[in-house]
């Protein structure tokens, strides 16, 4: 192929500086934010390789807490303790799947995308003082946990793609009189900024939802998961850590976990054997964790709410023992206790 002269190769880099000098400044922000759609190539160990995408949008920035490795952290040394109260003789139980007639949907927390072009409605929450006032853009399409009658918590998972908002709202139910719930969170994807000390959000750690969520696309389409894996367990500490901002505990023994305890699978676990789904999801359990988001039962971990999941993945999950997990020590990846960007 003939060579352009040295001449046009000069021109090319002076072309080429503004570009640069303009992608430079998008790969980062206020408090650490990022734009949407980014990959990175970071080494293995630290911040995702993937982005962790929805609806377009990123899913906080790739080194926001959620999308940090956790591998190489060391062990808490709470670790043993807050496992003797976790059902350390129970197993995994991948809360989401099939509903088999039991419900109208699929069992699973679902994810509903709009556009800068959706209404935004006022909601009523119960939690007011905690809540950000909105709007919030809720309507006939918006999918809801379980069903718009279902009695659980009926999250409400909202994605704007236009701007990158993500709105969550639980106990989500519309009324005569318009729509209600129990408590509601705004939160921008592009910011690691946190919630107010103190604050819930539509979790009782006060994080987001969304996350934490394990979806299906990443699973058995991707072929990757690149964040950690939100769960639940029965009693907690009247405490929460970093980057937790609310608890909602029964008790004030430092023996049982705080809000915010971040949980992975052992190094040393084997996934031979696997299924090759099964083996994704083990790998992020490993890599980047479980983070301690809510009391429910112990060693519950939610997905999307989607009739494709496979049950023979969800089989071979239940048969993880809880014994097979440690508790890591978080302290080291924080740098400032109002936002959730991490140390690599």
């Amino acid at each position: 192929m003939p060579q352009p002269p040295r001449q046009a190769h000069a021109l090319a880099l002076l072309l080429a500086v503004p570009t640069l000098l303009a992608c430079m400044a998008a790969s980062s922000g206020p408090d650490g934010a990022t734009p949407r759609r980014t990959q990175t190539g970071t080494a293995p160990g630290t911040a995702s390789q993937v982005a962790n995408d929805v609806g377009g949008c990123q899913v906080f920035p790739q080194h926001n807490y959620w999308n940090t490795k956790v591998d190489n952290l060391d062990v808490d040394d709470h670790s043993a303790a807050w496992l003797s109260h976790m059902s350390p003789d129970s197993f995994l139980h991948p809360d989401f799947g099939k509903s088999f007639g039991e419900q109208p949907v699929p069992y699973g927390i679902p994810i509903t995308i709009v556009d800068d072009g959706h209404a935004r409605v006022p909601v009523q929450f119960h939690y007011g003082r905690e809540s950000d006032p909105g709007p919030y853009p809720l309507g006939d399409d918006t999918k809801i946990e379980g069903g718009a009658h279902s009695k659980g918590d009926r999250h409400a998972l909202v994605v704007d793609s236009d701007s990158c908002e993500l709105f969550e709202v639980w106990h989500t139910q519309q009324r005569a009189d318009g729509w209600h719930g129990g408590s509601g969170a705004i939160w921008d994807l592009h910011s690691n900024k946190l919630r107010k000390d103190g604050w819930t959000s539509a979790d009782a750690a006060g994080l987001p939802i969304l996350a934490g969520l394990l979806r299906y696309d990443e699973v058995e389409v991707d072929g990757m998961v690149t964040h950690a894996i939100r769960f639940t367990t029965d009693e907690t500490q009247t405490a929460h850590i970093w980057p937790a901002r609310h608890d909602a505990g029964s008790t004030g023994n430092p023996n049982f976990p705080p809000m915010g305890a971040r949980f992975r699978l052992k190094a040393g676990f084997s996934t031979a054997g696997y299924r090759a789904d099964t083996v994704v999801i083990l790998d992020a359990m490993k890599e980047y964790g479980l983070v301690l988001a809510d009391n429910g039962s112990p060693w519950y971990f939610q997905g999307t709410a989607d009739r494709h999941w496979p049950n023979a993945l969800l089989d071979e999950l239940k048969t993880i023992p809880a014994s097979a997990f440690e508790a890591v020590d978080t302290g080291p990846m924080e740098v400032h206790p109002n936002s959730g960007r991490a140390h690599q």
